[in-house]
């Protein structure tokens, strides 16, 4: 195909209406390894015997939902982009779920009482260490998955970009909740790659997770996208560095 082929391909992936966090769209076309834990599984453990649990950035409730049966009495989301708002609160509310919309930073304030919850869940998301330590109970567990700032660096070298939060990694994560209060119980890190078949999936990909190429469209970006088309013929398929890491952490009793 020539240049305006595949130009009317891409502009049909930027105009994919992306909501929750939901990459089923890609299936087949984004591949992507795995670390060598659960959150899941972890998630469900940790909830064992709590009476109440806050999940940070919850997207549509996606996440949440699968851990339906291990829920306790209380159950508080927070979200704030807002076709995620819209979609957990159709999702969620009909369950007793409390949704708040919140922005969640650095060092953004949660609107909840001091040792409010048994267990406060994110995955992917905001947080400010000491906010979580403020409204988890004594004992309570804090369980977190991040996706580290250097993740997708090839990927942004392409575009000229890089990390938003460069800061955000596990050894800082990990110095931040202990001046909180909390005691470390797990911090495991994993790289691996993760793999697309087409550039398509590429536009789609970066339109939904806009902090790995800041204002990234087909207008601005044409060029990086040439560069990656070139680069699939050539090799096949593109890969690039996946790279994550666990934290889970207890507030004393």
């Amino acid at each position: 195909m020539n240049r305006d082929a595949y130009l009317a391909l891409w502009q049909q992936e930027e105009r994919v209406p992306f909501t929750g966090w939901d990459f089923s769209y890609l299936k087949g076309r984004m591949m992507e390894e795995q670390p060598p834990w659960s959150y899941s599984a972890r998630a469900a453990e940790v909830l064992q015997g709590a009476a109440s649990v806050l999940d940070m950035g919850t997207g549509g409730g996606e996440r949440l939902l699968r851990l339906r049966e291990y829920w306790p009495v209380k159950v508080v989301v927070t979200e704030d982009y807002p076709p995620n708002v819209r979609l957990a609160r159709e999702r969620l509310l009909p369950l007793g779920v409390r949704v708040e919309v919140v922005e969640l930073t650095l060092d953004g304030v949660l609107p909840f009482n001091d040792a409010e919850f048994d267990v406060v869940l994110n995955r992917h998301s905001g947080f400010n260490p000491a906010e979580v330590a403020r409204v988890l109970t004594p004992g309570g567990t804090f369980l977190m998955q991040q996706i580290d700032p250097w993740w997708a660096y090839d990927l942004m070298e392409v575009f000229h970009t890089s990390p938003q939060c460069p800061d955000e990694t596990l050894a800082n994560c990990v110095t931040w909740f202990k001046d909180a209060g909390l005691a470390i119980v797990t911090a495991e890190d994993w790289t691996g790659r993760f793999t697309f078949t087409d550039v398509g999936a590429i536009v789609y990909y970066l339109k939904a997770i806009p902090w790995i190429v800041p204002g990234f469209s087909l207008a601005t970006h044409l060029d990086g996208l040439l560069t990656l088309q070139a680069r699939l013929e050539k090799e096949g398929e593109l890969r690039f560095a996946a790279k994550k890491f666990l934290i889970e952490a207890r507030k004393p009793a």
